[in-house]
């Protein structure tokens, strides 16, 4: 692995039907941080594109979500199948990384913030998460 990819920027991804959820950190400060939440329909491969381009994005990290008893579900293969085809389209390395209760989690810490939150900040706080893991695990 080349320096630049030793330094790169990490993309985490929680794929939702409606919405996918976005999380950045960078290799070296090992920070994650939430990017918003993108729609989820016929341009999100070229959004995310655009995305990897100017973070300097080196590897993708997608939530894979299970049953409550760690089975594959419908989620599970629908996840599989655009995760997979975002990986290819954006020609980067991918990890699938569990995400056991990200979503509730992330609904849970914003609504104690005591502030008014969007669905997209569930996503994308959930895709944080989601890096958080992969980072103490992984890099």
């Amino acid at each position: 692995m080349s320096l630049a990819a030793d330094n790169g920027t990490i993309l985490a991804l929680d794929i939702g039907s409606a919405r996918i959820g976005v999380a950045v950190a960078s290799r070296t400060a090992r920070v994650a941080r939430p990017f918003g939440a993108v729609v989820n329909n016929d341009d999100v491969a070229a959004r995310l594109r655009e995305l990897c381009a100017r973070e300097g994005v080196v590897r993708l990290v997608i939530g894979l979500p299970r049953g409550l008893e760690g089975q594959e579900t419908q989620q599970t293969a629908a996840v599989r199948a655009l995760g997979a085809e975002l990986a290819r389209k954006l020609t980067l390395p991918y990890h699938w990384q569990d995400e056991a209760v990200t979503s509730v989690h992330a609904e849970a810490e914003l609504r104690a913030r005591g502030k008014p939150y969007a669905k997209e900040d569930i996503d994308a706080l959930a895709a944080v998460y989601i890096l958080e893991d992969y980072l103490h695990v992984r890099v």
